[in-house]
């Protein structure tokens, strides 16, 4: 691994493979980071403004998931430049970012956040076709971490921005303008770099093979994500509003969203290294695994100290388990790659509406987050189990003519 092959002064390719990955980092910064987990640390503050119950913080995070659904759905059989996609996406988040800074009734607040949700979806599936792909061509598939690591750095950035807000003493409305601005301007910043890899096709999606597409492997795949969306959900959502319950101020914690984030960050450069011991299915069978052991350690480790490792143990590993379905996906669809990708995230995205849903009856009805974990725990259990058959089926790449 000689270290001048890499340099970036010498090697154009690595110059074009790091330019790539770190646009790559800032588009999923944008759409995951702010368009889908904002909303997470600001959930607190907008209880303590507007009087928003746990049910309607539910409600709010369902629409998010929502859309984020349909998107994905939609995303399936979309024939559009993975670029354009990527860039209606991001403009899209933006505003309505920005938008929920304003002064809006509940129902305006829900539909933007689906419309965020639409979009995040959007983002993730064409980044991850396109990044992917550019980065194999560039010979750097070892940068797929970075391009991941844009999720955890969002998600560091919004709880950071919340925890400024929060220390000022403003309301969740400065919290939703201030990341709307970062979101457009971060837009603005890379809008230049989001080029056509040199194979897209202008209509890239190739014709899907219903009979091997949609095989047993394919479906376990995707049944097996969407146990991800739902098993960490729970506690990627209502962390800090447990946290708060145990911790009321604010400046303790607030800060279990940024541990979440950065814990996203060095996990998803890290698991990027482990491909030369482990296939992308063992990295996401022990992401599943790690990951339920955080769902339930709050109830394990009473306090703060049991949010915070939860924050820990959740938030690396659930951008690993991302980027290792991402990239099983990418090896056993081949040309195809696209369309099991965007099913995927569909899955995640119906486990993520069934996950706030189920959260709010039990608070309700039970008054307890724990039958929630508990049950979210036992899903990503029971998917790690289901994930170990068919590891060594042949791939469509392989049985499929490009």
């Amino acid at each position: 691994m000689p270290y001048a092959k890499h340099d970036t002064e010498r090697d154009p390719a690595s110059v074009s493979a790091w330019v790539s990955a770190l646009v790559g980092l800032a588009e999923l910064a944008v759409a995951m980071g702010i368009g889908r987990f904002a909303f997470t640390p600001i959930l607190p503050m907008m209880q303590e403004d507007f009087g928003l119950s746990v049910s309607e913080g539910g409600w709010l995070a369902t629409a998010n998931y929502m859309g984020y659904l349909v998107g994905g759905l939609s995303a399936i059989g979309m024939r559009i430049r993975p670029t354009a996609a990527i860039r209606a996406g991001l403009l899209a988040i933006g505003l309505s970012t920005l938008a929920m800074g304003l002064k809006h009734p509940f129902m305006l607040w829900v539909v933007l956040r689906a419309i965020a949700g639409f979009a995040s979806a959007w983002v993730l599936v064409f980044v991850s076709a396109w990044a992917l792909e550019r980065l194999a061509l560039l010979g750097r598939s070892n940068l797929s971490g970075t391009v991941y690591a844009g999720v955890g750095t969002g998600i560091l950035v919004a709880g950071g921005a919340c925890l400024v807000v929060m220390s000022l003493h403003a309301r969740s409305v400065d919290a939703w303008l201030s990341l709307g601005v970062i979101s457009i301007a971060v837009t603005a910043a890379i809008w230049p770099f989001v080029k056509a890899n040199p194979s897209s096709n202008p209509a890239p999606a190739p014709p899907t093979a219903p009979s091997d597409l949609w095989s047993a492997t394919f479906w376990r795949l995707v049944l097996c994500y969407g146990a991800f969306g739902f098993g960490y959900i729970i506690p990627a959502t209502f962390l800090p509003v447990m946290a708060k319950k145990i911790i009321p101020d604010p400046q303790l914690f607030g800060w279990g969203w940024p541990v979440f984030g950065a814990a996203a960050v060095i996990s998803t450069i890290f698991a990027a290294q482990l491909k030369q011991f482990l296939s992308h299915r063992a990295v996401w069978i022990g992401g599943h695994l790690v990951m339920a052991l955080g769902v339930v350690i709050p109830l394990i480790v009473p306090g703060l100290p049991g949010i915070m490792m939860a924050a820990l143990l959740v938030g690396g590993t659930f951008m690993v388990i991302t980027m290792a379905g991402m990239q099983e996906a990418r090896r056993v669809a081949g040309p195809h790659a696209r369309a099991l990708m965007a099913a995927m995230t569909s899955a995640f995205a119906l486990g993520q509406i069934l996950g706030p849903v189920i959260v709010s009856f039990l608070v309700q009805s039970i008054g307890s987050f724990a039958p929630a974990l508990i049950l979210a725990a036992a899903m990503l259990a029971v998917s790690a189990v289901a994930l170990t058959r068919g590891a060594s089926d042949p791939s469509l790449a392989d049985r499929v003519p490009r």
